[in-house]
């Protein structure tokens, strides 16, 4: 009996067009927070985020996420019905229960199988893992793999002053968008290797956590804060992080970093960026960089990238192409498929 393999079918990208430049963030923290002295240009000098996109009044997630599967299932000349499995695999959700991916199969018309896996920006790398588990024992063929972001709807406008500024600034570097992946059974591998790892005693280094948990839910229902990080705490879990989640995927096949067409790598700043491709040894040149004019995209950053690469040409079938994942909690990981 011949081997099943998992190979990515396509892959699509919704990015609002309604955007805020960093500029106007400035802008509307200034109008708003008339006591605070916030010196112009320290979140793009901080982040390099130049702008970011916005989500249209009243969309949600899940709705950020159908745009992107139906652009997906558009192209691959594919029907709702024709999947097997919907897994969303995004940040932000619709609601606490049931799962979002409920909400976007409803939107789609689709009837599979769905559920949610969450693993903060590194969820899309989790849900390859599990579809690609699932498609070569032979429980699904075809997996539809989406996320929505909408983190804009969380940016914090009024402040208490500059510490707190400092504290929720990487609030002001996200962006909103829908992305989705098309995994399929093949006769040839796809999805050729990945490893993933976790320093989770760092949990606490970027959180958006939840004020008043214990409070009367009739009275007084959780609120979601903003992101918050520690930037230090960040990069000792970086550093503390086995460098073997990053090259062993690589040495298994007997690859380099220079074999890729591209490498797609989540970004959450530009200067942390190449700072972290320096560490690992990833070429700058091999990299798609999203951060500068689309802002931190979350979970929806590396299917952003790979769909820029491949409608830019950078990307055709049969390419190699890595996917790096770094993540509160912390986590990291690399996957590693043929396009």
């Amino acid at each position: 009996m011949a081997s099943v393999h998992a190979r990515v079918a396509g892959v699509a990208a919704h990015l609002p067009e309604t955007t805020m430049t960093t500029a106007e963030v400035e802008d509307r923290l200034a109008a708003r927070n008339p006591g605070l002295v916030l010196p112009r240009g320290v979140i793009h000098n901080g982040s390099g985020v130049r702008r970011r996109h916005v989500a249209p009044p009243g969309e949600k997630p899940s709705d950020l996420a159908a745009h992107a599967a139906r652009a997906l299932l558009d192209e691959q000349d594919l029907h709702a019905r024709d999947l097997d499995l919907l897994v969303y695999a995004g940040v932000t959700i619709d609601l606490v229960e049931p799962a979002t991916a409920h909400v976007v199969a409803a939107k789609l018309g689709a009837g599979c199988p769905v559920f949610d896996v969450r693993n903060a920006c590194n969820s899309v790398l989790n849900a390859i893992q599990v579809a690609e588990a699932l498609i070569v024992t032979g429980r699904h063929r075809r997996v539809l793999i989406c996320c929505g972001e909408l983190p804009t709807a969380f940016m914090p406008w009024t402040l208490s002053g500059a510490d707190e500024f400092m504290t929720v600034a990487a609030a002001y570097t996200v962006s909103d968008a829908g992305a989705a992946l098309l995994l399929e059974a093949a006769a040839e591998p796809g999805v050729l290797g990945h490893r993933f790892a976790a320093q989770s005693h760092g949990w606490d280094a970027a959180t958006v956590a939840l004020r008043n948990l214990t409070s009367d839910p009739a009275t007084d229902w959780p609120v979601i804060r903003p992101l918050t990080v520690d930037a230090i705490g960040l990069i000792r879990g970086i550093e503390a992080t086995d460098h073997a989640v990053f090259s062993d995927p690589l040495a298994a096949l007997s690859l380099t970093w220079d074999d890729f067409a591209v490498v797609c790598v989540h970004q959450a700043s530009l200067p942390a960026l190449w700072k972290f491709c320096a560490h690992v040894g990833i070429p700058p040149e091999k990299v798609v960089v999203t951060i500068a004019q689309h802002g931190n995209l979350v979970a929806a950053t590396i299917p952003v990238q790979l769909a820029q690469a491949v409608a830019a040409g950078r990307v055709r079938r049969g390419d190699l192409v890595a996917f790096v994942g770094l993540a509160s909690g912390f986590s990291a990981g690399t996957v590693v498929v043929r396009w």
